[in-house]
């Protein structure tokens, strides 16, 4: 998969681990999105180096899109923890 295939995956990563953690987010839906991009790279990455996982060059990969998905969904986690409390509800 190329570059513009991980930022779509990223997209639509982000999007569904909204709709499975949901809840306000301190960076809104930019912010949630850009959570779901960085978190395919980072669920692709740890599924190729420490899971012995190789990414597929198919998009429809579940494998891939678990891996994006849960990459997404930590670092979502992640960024509530660190930054959830800091704007004013």
């Amino acid at each position: 998969m190329g570059i513009i295939s991980w930022i779509i995956l990223g997209l639509l990563a982000g999007a569904i681990a909204k709709i499975l953690l949901p809840g306000r987010d301190p960076g809104g839906l930019i912010g949630t999105t850009l959570i779901g991009v960085a978190g395919a790279f980072i669920g692709g990455w740890i599924s190729t180096r420490f899971l012995d996982r190789p990414i597929t060059k198919d998009f429809y990969d579940g494998a891939t899109w678990a891996a994006a998905i849960g990459g997404s969904l930590v670092l979502l986690i992640i960024y509530r923890l660190l930054f959830g409390h800091s704007r004013s509800r």
